[in-house]
């Protein structure tokens, strides 16, 4: 059963790769120069012009990276459906952001969250904020999306890590460095809906050949369909993801640079807020997407060495010829949406918030652009590095080791975020400390925990997403304590940033909401009656 899909491929499915290569890059190119006039807004922000759709798939599209792919297959075909609760659970945090987030978020013109967060508490504020942000979308987005598409790339051909890396952020950086925003926001729509359609033939192939749905639920053992785990699991107790996951999930959905940018790109606020109820959406499709190929593969191939193979393997196996091209198409299109996406962000926050801010605040809009553009290149070469590094850590299963990273990078931003809006009396010296002394103390525990006392060796350690939970509320304390302490608490104008002046969704919005949310509780118990 070789996995090598290279030996494979026919003219027909080379064809398929160029033909695709040709149009997105025709996409990219149209939407780069359909504005006559270059400005800092249209590479970030696409000039403000974007509906709910795109949002939806560009958000979803810089979401689903290839190690969503890869990992949820992996745990489909170890675990079962648990690890849907990533992103069915999510529903209640992009809830958060439409409603609470989006409107103070777009009343207040910003282009980053940095920029957010100073026009309340100031520049040290934002200075602090725009470091924290440029190292998370560097680790968080780029050197693990890098790393786990080199891992695929090695994989289908066969090259070395370094190699397919490279090869990969040359591509994906060409859209950022171009079409900013708009053109990736454009190639996402695009690539999203070919990913679908791929997915869901491999699906559809994989039921058909166990023999049915019926067969598929009988075919594996029963806890395989709970989404809900007892607490004596030692993987995903209910528990652990309960706590810990809404930690992650406030710093991913409502303050990382990367998802919410597409929101800040919007038309207006109804658009961004049904946009972002779109993606709640499009997240269901997670369990029919990728976690039922685990599924399938545990039943067609039981026995893999590698269980992060499974998706893979499911393609090798079933897909004919010329469709393996599709696949290898598909799967530069995921990299490309988190990289393009991940890369455009970092450039914003660079450049609005250090550069224009503080190296050269009088910066003319041609230059804005071009440091813009060079830090996209200092970006990829950065990622490249990185990527290499992470290939070193052995042993880990790649989902547990995005989760991980992301539960010690986000406690800091949670809090700080969430403190900002819901607390008038938060003040500047307890942000700023939550976010130097705290990121520190987060990220520091962090390293311990992957590199140092790893958890094979030392039983010590909570689950991670409890460990995760612990220090949020750790942080959450100090901060509550600090405002309350501060002799000279600054409170700020609110005017900008909420209260009574903030616009009301509209009934098209709360009727998609309401929707989206009697689903989700309706899928709940559908997958916990077991």
């Amino acid at each position: 059963m070789g996995n090598n899909i290279i030996e494979r491929l026919t003219t027909l499915d080379y064809l398929i790769v160029i033909a695709y290569l040709i149009i997105l890059l025709v996409i990219g190119y149209r939407a780069s120069f359909s504005q006559k006039k270059k400005t800092g807004e249209s590479l970030f922000l696409a000039n403000k012009s974007l509906g709910w759709p795109s949002i939806g798939f560009n958000m979803w599209g810089t979401n689903v990276g290839p190690s969503m792919l890869l990992a949820f297959a992996s745990i489909g075909y170890s675990t079962g459906i648990v690890a849907v609760n990533f992103d069915w659970y999510a529903f209640v945090f992009l809830f958060l952001l439409a409603m609470v987030f989006a409107p103070r978020y777009l009343s207040a013109n910003v282009t980053t969250m940095p920029e957010f967060m100073g026009n309340r508490y100031g520049d040290s504020t934002q200075n602090i904020l725009a470091w924290y942000a440029l190292i998370k979308i560097q680790i968080s987005w780029l050197s693990l999306g890098l790393f786990a598409g080199g891992f695929l790339v090695r994989q289908i051909l066969g090259i070395p890590m370094w190699q397919s890396v490279i090869a990969l952020v040359s591509f994906a950086g060409l859209f950022a460095f171009a079409g900013g925003l708009k053109a990736i926001a454009k190639v996402n729509v695009f690539q999203m809906i070919l990913l679908i359609i791929v997915s869901l033939t491999l699906t559809i192939m994989g039921v058909q050949k166990v023999g049915g749905l019926s067969e598929v639920y009988s075919s594996v053992p029963g806890h395989y369909w709970n989404l809900i785990h007892p607490a004596s699991d030692t993987k995903y107790p209910w528990y652990a993801i309960l706590l810990g996951y809404p930690v992650s999930a406030v710093a991913f959905f409502c303050t990382d640079q990367a998802m919410v940018q597409s929101v800040l790109g919007a038309r207006n606020l109804e658009n961004g807020q049904l946009g972002v109820n779109f993606i709640g959406w499009l997240k269901i499709l997670s369990l029919p997407l990728f976690i039922l190929t685990g599924i399938l593969c545990y039943i067609l191939f039981p026995g893999l060495k590698d269980p992060s193979e499974a998706y893979m393997t499911m393609v090798t196996n079933l897909f004919p010829a010329g469709m393996n091209g599709l696949v290898i198409v598909v799967l530069i299109a995921v990299l490309v949406g988190t990289i393009g996406s991940s890369l455009n962000s970092l450039s914003t926050v660079f450049t609005m918030d250090v550069y224009a801010k503080k190296i050269n605040p009088n910066a003319t809009n041609e230059e804005i652009i071009k440091v813009g553009r060079m830090t996209v290149v200092a970006g990829c070469l950065f990622a490249i590095m990185m990527a290499i590094a992470i290939d070193s850590i052995k042993g880990l299963n790649l989902f547990d080791v995005f989760q991980s990273i992301l539960g010690f990078i986000a406690p800091p931003l949670s809090v700080v975020f969430l403190l900002s809006v819901f607390w008038k009396r938060t003040t500047r010296r307890a942000v700023n400390l939550i976010l130097s002394a705290g990121s520190a103390f987060s990220l520091g525990i962090g390293v311990l925990y992957l590199w140092v006392f790893t958890p094979d060796q030392y039983d010590f350690w909570p689950h991670y997403l409890l460990l995760s939970f612990y220090i949020f509320v750790v942080l959450l304390l100090v901060a509550v304590i600090t405002s309350l302490l501060d002799p000279s608490p600054v409170v700020t104008d609110h005017s900008k940033h909420g209260g009574s002046g903030l616009p009301k969704p509209t009934k098209r919005v709360w009727i998609a909401w309401v929707l989206l949310i009697i689903t989700m509780v309706g899928l709940y118990l559908v997958f916990n009656g077991h």
